[in-house]
């Protein structure tokens, strides 16, 4: 199948990475093009190993179930390829040479420097909001004028202006003292102007070491066939999982309500899940008690209980969306 522009930045068909029996997605325009047009949100799993609270605000990679992959890859709009022997392909083998390799590296370099420089930008400019703030609304310096002459009646540096012949004299009185070389000379407020020069004159810090959430551009969207995996396996749910994708829902993990999917009948950022779904074989034997069970649940959470399974040799006959899939509702009444 030729590759066609999907939509900017997206050409079909995309990669999805099998690495560790899971499918991987690190394009965030991959992520959310699939969302958009394909009603596949997958799972944010990425976090940050030494922030582990962060995993309350998950974010790339994105896992694919694997009906969720294979259901792509049977509509022709991605391939699997296994993560592990692209990469090494593509980065320690032939795929990059020399001249491909040190631009890849000037680039990812560029990228670190702009990244110190606009940080060093924003310490810079909170520096001088708070030295602002602290010039405007007290007195920095505070050492009393008499200090090294200990009386009653001290007055702050700057309070009152001191005469030429007061400040000789008191320098002739302490010539005595230990510290009579640091009375002479008093500092001067520094301005914003004079602290900003400072922090400017400072070197240039070092590049941020960025890491990309892409191998793009050096790693190539067609998979070699060493490679190429194989579709993903899928339970016997998948039938029907595919029929209710083909009627326009949102499926999604349902583990947190005990049943194999959620579904929506529109994005789950908008709505409400209407489903608890399971599927099953078409002759396979169930306990009751799972359907009474269910049904409570998903009356209870304002959800309907929804089980089907694919007809025997039902896509053969029908040939069409459907693929022989049933599917029934159950409530539970008086609740």
């Amino acid at each position: 199948m030729a590759a066609q522009a999907a939509t900017p930045g997206i050409a079909e068909p995309f990669p999805i990475f099998a690495l560790a029996h899971r499918y991987l997605l690190y394009d965030i325009d991959v992520v959310s093009y699939i969302r958009r047009e394909y009603n596949i949100c997958g799972v944010l799993i990425g976090s940050l190993p030494q922030a582990p609270q962060q995993n309350v605000f998950l974010g790339l990679p994105v896992e694919l179930l694997p009906e969720e992959a294979r259901l792509l890859a049977e509509k022709g709009v991605a391939h699997i390829v296994n993560d592990v022997v692209k990469h090494k392909q593509s980065f320690l083998g032939n795929g990059l040479s020399p001249e491909e390799r040190k631009a890849y590296q000037a680039a990812l370099r560029k990228q670190g420097v702009g990244a110190a420089k606009e940080a060093t930008k924003r310490t810079n400019d909170r520096k001088k909001t708070a030295l602002k703030k602290k010039l405007d609304t007290e007195d920095w310096n505070d050492i009393p004028e008499d200090m090294l002459r200990p009386k009653a009646g001290r007055k702050k540096r700057g309070v009152v202006e001191k005469t030429k012949d007061s400040a000789e004299a008191s320098v002739e009185e302490s010539d005595d003292t230990l510290f009579a070389s640091t009375t002479d000379s008093v500092p001067s407020r520094p301005t914003i102007s004079q602290t900003s020069s400072v922090a400017g004159s400072s070197t240039e810090s070092e590049p941020y070491a960025v890491t990309p959430t892409t191998s793009y551009p050096p790693l190539q969207s067609a998979p070699s066939s060493e490679a190429r995996v194989s579709l993903p396996k899928v339970p016997p749910s998948y039938p029907l999982y595919k029929h209710l994708h083909t009627e326009g829902y949102f499926l999604a993990p349902g583990l947190r309500f005990g049943c194999q999917y959620m579904a929506y009948p529109g994005d789950p950022l908008r709505f409400h899940s209407h489903f608890l779904v399971n599927g099953m074989d078409w002759d396979q034997e169930f306990d009751l008690l799972d359907l009474v069970g269910g049904g409570r649940l998903g009356t209870g959470v304002k959800k309907a209980f929804l089980i089907g399974g694919q007809e025997e040799g039902g896509e053969q006959r029908a040939g069409g969306n459907a693929g022989g899939v049933k599917a029934f509702c159950i409530e539970w009444g008086g609740m």
